[in-house]
């Protein structure tokens, strides 16, 4: 009688726990659907609406001999941005746990395409996350703030620098209003060392360096280099498609026009797959006050999106509809 009822059990929860997995694999590949479908569909929507991409004056450019060192440049730099990231999140990972440059690659493409629908691609974080242990979570995200966290130090330093060459060489806005920008970095810098032993459920600024410094430095100096590689290709790929659309400017004043808009539109709450319109919007503003037609601006801004954005987007959905969770 007791076999008896043991078997029964032993039958219920089999049963019950294949139930679980099933609805578990389901509700994963239903996540996985609209997470692609979503994706294809904002990417669809945004290309048939966007009047800056007028393929019937891209087209003789692309065609054009004289223009193909620019386009073969533009490709090039379009990869080396992408691919420096995943040689970042490559050397970063392996303080948890090191991964091939193709585990690395999925990772940071899956990642992408899960951020496209999150305010500045918070979805990343998650994204990254799903491919290790729960035990490595949190440390996975600390990794994560670090990765992106280098590349926020060099757009606010050079935007800064930018920023301030612009103001001398073509006075884009008043002395008073420099020193009052200046005035509030300094009192920020002030307060953020003024609460650096501010315990918050305990953590603080003083905890957090702690924890960045048990990381190796050789971890630190590759990440370092390798986010200076990634900004000056991201940099270079705004002015190779300004110089394709016969903007002859100073190399110096764009690319500080560059990294000045770079710096306003990372400063803004956004969407991935808005990133074009608020950088777009902003680079309108500052080119006109350099004499730039503002079709260009449009077109180049839109460029960079479907390069940048669009294309990794694509191949991280790939990713995303093979992506197991983890028991």
């Amino acid at each position: 009688m007791e076999n008896s009822i043991s078997q029964k059990n032993y039958v219920y929860f089999a049963v019950m726990k294949f139930v679980s997995d099933k609805t578990k694999q389901f509700l994963v590949l239903l996540i996985k659907i609209l997470v692609v479908g979503f994706a294809l569909y904002f990417i669809y929507h945004q290309l048939s609406n966007d009047k800056a991409v007028d393929f019937k004056v891209l087209i003789p450019m692309i065609n054009d001999p004289k223009n193909i060192w620019y386009l073969l440049s533009v490709l090039l730099l379009t990869f080396a941005n992408r691919f420096i990231e995943i040689l970042k999140w490559q050397n970063l990972a392996a303080v948890v746990q090191k991964i091939s440059l193709a585990e690395s690659t999925k990772q940071v493409l899956s990642a992408l395409t899960l951020g496209l629908f999150t305010p500045n691609g918070i979805g990343e974080y998650a994204g990254k996350v799903l491919y290790f242990p729960r035990k490595d979570a949190g440390q996975i995200l600390f990794l994560n703030v670090i990765c992106n966290g280098t590349q926020v130090i060099y757009g606010i330093t050079f935007g800064a620098i930018g920023a301030l060459s612009l103001h001398f060489i073509y006075q884009i806005t008043s002395n008073q209003v420099i020193g009052m920008i200046m005035g509030v970095i300094a009192m920020v810098l002030l307060l953020i060392y003024t609460l650096r032993n501010v315990t918050i459920k305990g953590y603080s600024l003083r905890w957090l360096m702690t924890e960045i410094r048990k990381i190796p430095m050789e971890i630190h100096r590759k990440n370092l280099f390798l986010s200076f590689l990634r900004y000056l290709a991201l940099m270079h790929q705004y002015i190779i498609l300004y110089r394709l659309f016969g903007v002859d400017l100073p190399y110096y004043e764009l690319l500080c026009s560059i990294s000045f808009i770079y710096l306003l539109a990372s400063s803004l709450p956004n969407f991935q797959f808005l990133e074009f319109a608020i950088k777009g919007s902003i680079a309108l503003y500052i080119f006109s006050l350099l004499g730039v037609n503002a079709w260009i601006v449009a077109l180049v801004a839109a460029l960079i999106w479907f390069l940048n954005i669009v294309i990794p987007v694509l191949i991280g959905s790939y990713f995303v509809l093979r992506f197991r969770l983890k028991r």
